[in-house]
Parts: C-alpha cells; sequence; structure tokens
C-alpha cells in the first residue's frame, strides 16, 4: 500500500515584528489518506516557525534565526537569490537554528525548514539595500609567487569605523601553521589599510590562502556594507635578502644564507630630503623602464629622466635601479637624490635575481631616518608585539 503526505497550505503572518509561519507538518501516516491524525486519532497540532527577519525591507547585519514551536528542527536550509546557501546549526534544545553568517544587504532569502517527523515549512524575507557600498582591494595578486617579507595588504575605497567587525570576517590559511597578525594603519594613499604579517619572514614554499568572508558586514558610519566575499593567495618563492649598508655604498644579494654577488652602489646624498630610508623594507613591484621626475617627489626640478631596471622600495619614490649618469660615485659615496644606484649591468642583474616580496634591509648612518610603516611596506620596522597590538582584536 502505498503512502501519501498531505501538505497544507502554508499560511504566514507577522507578529510583533516576526514572521510566523505556521503550516501542518505531517509524517507519513498508516491511513491511506494521508490523515494528519495521531495513532490515537487525534488530531495532529500544527506546527509553527518563527524567522527573525521579515518583509521585502528587513535590517541586514544581522545572522538568521529559525524557531520552531513545538519538537526538534531536523533540518534548515536559507538560500540567497543567487543560490548560495548560509552554513548555520541547530540548538542543543533542537528548537533553534541559528546561521553562521548575517544577512548581506540587498539580498532575497528563501527559508526551508524540515522537524524531526519529516514536516516542512517555507518562508521567504529581503533586506534593504545598501546606502554604500565598501570595497577593497588585494596584494599581492592571486596565484602570485612572492618573497619571504610580502604582507597580505588590504586597502578599502571607503573609511573602516568598526574594524573588529571587518578583521573577525578575514581568515589567513598557511600550509604550515606559519604565525601571524593583522594590523591597521593609514595607507599612504589616506585610504583605512590592513595588512597581515607572519611573525618571521616565510618559510620558501608556503602556500597562503585569504578568505576575506565579508558579505553582510557592516563598516561602519560613511564606510557602508561589504556585499560580497573576497579570496587570494600566493607562495612563497625562494629565500633571499637584499641587504643595503648605506655606510659602505654596497648592495649584496644574499640566498639561503649565502652571498651569491656584492655589487657597488650610490644612495640618497646624506644631510637632506636627497637622503635615502634606512629600515627593513619590502621589494613592492620591478617596473622595468620608467621616467622619474623630481617634482612627483617634492624636489623641484632637479631631475627627468627615463629609469632602466626600476625597482620600487616605497611609496614615496625611493628606488633601486641603474643609474649610470652616477657611476664615479658608485662604491664610495652617496650622491643620489634619495634612490639606491647601481651601473646598468649590476642593475639588470640585481632586477633579474629579485622577487616582488623581497626583504631590502637598509643599515647606515648616511640616511634620513626609518622608512615609515605606510610607506610601502614598513611593518618589519616594527617588533611582534608592536605590529600585534595593531590588530583590532588585541
Amino acid at each position: 500500500m502505498s503512502r501519501t503526505r498531505v501538505r497544507t497550505p502554508l499560511r504566514t503572518t507577522v507578529l510583533a515584528g516576526t514572521a510566523v509561519l505556521t503550516a501542518a507538518l505531517t509524517a507519513c501516516s498508516g491511513g491511506g489518506g494521508g490523515s494528519s491524525t495521531g495513532g490515537d486519532g487525534k488530531a495532529k497540532p500544527e506546527t509553527r516557525i518563527t524567522v527573525n527577519l521579515t518583509g521585502r525591507q528587513a535590517k541586514p547585519g544581522s545572522p538568521v534565526e529559525v524557531t520552531l514551536a513545538e519538537g526538534r528542527l531536523a533540518q534548515v536550509t536559507v538560500t540567497d537569490s543567487k543560490g548560495a546557501t548560509l552554513d548555520g546549526k541547530v540548538s542543543a534544545d533542537g528548537r533553534t537554528w541559528t546561521s553562521a553568517r548575517n544577512a548581506a544587504p540587498g539580498t532575497g532569502y528563501t527559508v526551508e525548514a524540515r522537524d524531526a517527523g519529516g514536516g516542512t515549512a517555507k518562508a521567504d524575507f529581503a533586506t534593504a539595500a545598501p546606502e554604500k557600498v565598501n570595497k577593497l582591494s588585494l596584494a599581492p595578486g592571486k596565484n602570485s609567487t612572492v618573497g619571504i617579507a610580502q604582507p597580505l595588504s588590504i586597502v578599502f575605497d571607503h573609511p573602516v569605523k568598526d574594524k573588529a567587525a571587518v578583521e573577525k570576517a578575514l581568515k589567513v590559511t598557511t600550509s604550515n601553521g606559519t604565525e601571524g597578525s593583522w594590523g591597521w594603519m593609514q595607507d599612504w594613499s589616506g585610504k583605512d589599510r590592513v595588512d597581515w604579517r607572519p611573525k618571521e619572514y616565510w618559510k620558501p614554499g608556503t602556500k597562503v590562502t585569504l578568505d576575506a568572508r565579508l558579505n553582510g558586514v557592516d563598516s561602519g558610519p560613511d564606510g557602508g556594507w561589504f556585499v560580497r566575499d573576497y579570496a587570494t593567495g600566493f607562495t612563497v618563492g625562494r629565500n633571499q635578502v637584499v641587504k643595503v649598508d648605506l655606510d659602505g655604498h654596497r648592495l649584496k644579494l644574499v640566498r639561503d644564507g649565502q652571498l651569491v654577488r656584492d655589487v657597488p652602489m650610490s644612495a640618497g646624498t646624506p644631510g637632506g630630503e636627497k637622503a635615502s630610508w634606512r629600515g627593513r623594507t619590502v621589494l613592492m613591484s620591478k617596473e622595468g623602464t620608467i621616467n622619474m621626475r623630481s617634482e612627483t617627489v617634492g624636489l623641484g626640478d632637479a631631475y627627468d629622466k627615463m629609469v632602466d631596471y626600476s625597482m620600487r622600495l616605497t611609496w614615496s619614490g625611493m628606488y633601486a635601479h641603474a643609474a649610470p649618469w652616477n657611476a664615479r660615485y658608485m662604491g664610495n659615496a652617496n650622491r643620489s637624490s634619495g634612490c639606491i644606484g647601481m651601473t646598468d649591468d649590476n642593475a639588470r642583474w640585481v632586477y633579474d635575481q629579485v622577487q616582488v616580496g623581497d626583504p631590502f634591509e637598509i643599515e647606515g648612518g648616511d640616511a634620513k631616518g626609518t622608512q615609515a610603516l605606510n610607506n610601502g611596506y614598513g611593518e618589519w620596522n616594527l617588533s611582534w608585539s608592536e605590529w600585534q597590538a595593531k590588530s583590532a582584536l588585541r
């Protein structure tokens, strides 16, 4: 004999701002007609579920909660308008299911609930659209291979007031359990920025992934909502460090602890704004041949040159590059306008060897100070405890 489940129509009412969905959640019965009575002949009570978000303009930014009036929930599925589902879990008493993530703005959701007896109920709601959307840019690029000092870096389009909420949504995973921490700062551009730096330089071969589960997170007043998730990943390449001695006028490439090459160089003229920065900086980009103009870095009309093998070290315009016009000073004096200059041949060799993310460890007295935290990647100039203190979750 076949068994038939009879489902009564879903009734939706609104009570005190909460959606109350009443449905006959009936299991298969022994009767051929699918009766909603129990074995004792008495009618089974209707089972109700409530959803904390209702209507077409529900407030985003909170978890979805589905509550069963009687009995135990067996399964709840919440699907958004793009077909993605929200993960969640049922409470110990079986009465309430709560999503692990917040409802995102400007999104429609369908809720389907099933109780332990096999009955089902369904509801839907939509959240209000955001007045402002916050976006971000990520570094390094996805699937790139980088040097051992490269941090994860996120720059936001709009201010982030609720830094703790944003940081909680950022999950870094490494292939070898590398210890690290997020740190907040204002980027050189003036925008909010957060970087993830390991405690020590990365181990070569480490695989790193970032899962930024930001959809549905409010960045706070004037910042707006995030309306999507972001992800990136990279691999750490060779273990190599570029060591620059400002006082000795030398640049050395050290790989796996062994000196590979030692070349003469001439850095920034000491005693003023043309001096170089010292500190542990990070190679930001390899830019090849570029036009360098002194007025862009506040040095008037001192120079306007096409420069080869340009390797950016700071946002303020400090590079390592070829400087054949300064060859007579290389190895004996610092006479550049702030950059680390080498002969064409030596600059070409260094350019070919280095990776974005390689540390440049610059030491010596002929400097105008230590590179600022936000002037490129200056986090390696902070102690580990100083860096950890810049996390919003500390």
